[in-house]
């Protein structure tokens, strides 16, 4: 299992911590402003990538007001016409590929904390194209299993039309292609009543680097300081690590 999903799992198991909540709150507000600009409007229905924008609000218990307010500043309000999606790409500790997406209204002041965050790591970034090519866009979904067999989960998500499925005890992920995330879903939940933790569009590393205690515990700390970045949404690496390294980080 590739490093960005142990590291999404243990921040599950973790929580959101009180302290960090606005901080939570301000990423989830833009991109639900910027599904609803790019997406295709304000109605979840047709608009799936603004759909997915509202469970991950819900999932981290975003206050409805919260929610509408930042659709409706996709009609230009609040400054909502400034924000701009921009992608970085760079390497870090033991040439892990790392992909940075940011949402800002400062583009210089973004690559500044960005390339800070590299730097201060012993990473640097990269030219547009110089890692992606090592990731892949697919659907992912954590399931709870509950009481149920995990083999018989597996089963229930493949038919449902998963391409794979990973199982780290009581976790599950499932993946599927980008266009058939929201039909895998709806298939778990009404068909088999299976309960979904969350599903979101993700970059997957299409192969992994290993990495000794060193390099991981400085990997994952850069990618801790890049995600406590306001302006920065998601970041995906490509590194692996024994999953023990995890509890050694503060």
């Amino acid at each position: 299992m590739s490093g960005h999903s142990k590291w999404s799992q243990i921040k599950r198991q973790k929580g959101v911590a009180d302290a960090k909540r606005g901080a939570i709150f301000t990423k989830l507000g833009h991109e639900l402003t910027v599904a609803t600009k790019q997406g295709g409007g304000s109605d979840p229905e047709t608009n799936f990538r603004l759909r997915l924008a509202i469970q991950r609000a819900k999932e981290n218990n975003m206050p409805l007001d919260n929610i509408q307010r930042a659709i409706r500043r996709a009609a230009g309000e609040d400054g909502a016409g400034s924000l701009e999606e921009m992608t970085y790409e760079g390497y870090g500790p033991g040439g892990t590929a790392i992909i940075v997406q940011t949402v800002s209204d400062n583009k210089n002041r973004t690559v500044s904390e960005v390339r800070n965050a590299f730097s201060k790591a012993g990473g640097n970034l990269g030219e547009s194209g110089s890692v992606a090519w090592q990731f892949e866009q697919r659907g992912v979904l954590a399931l709870s299993v509950g009481k149920q067999d995990p083999d018989d989960v597996v089963l229930l998500a493949i038919d449902a039309g998963a391409q794979d499925v990973q199982v780290d005890g009581d976790s599950i992920e499932v993946y599927t292609e980008p266009q058939d995330l929201e039909a895998v879903r709806r298939s778990l939940e009404d068909e088999h009543k299976l309960k979904v933790e969350s599903a979101e569009l993700t970059m997957s590393a299409k192969t992994s680097v290993f990495l000794e205690e060193k390099e991981a515990l400085q990997t994952i700390r850069l990618i801790d300081r890049l995600e406590e970045l306001d302006d920065v949404q998601k970041v995906y690496f490509n590194a692996d690590f024994d999953s023990g390294i995890l509890e050694k980080v503060g």
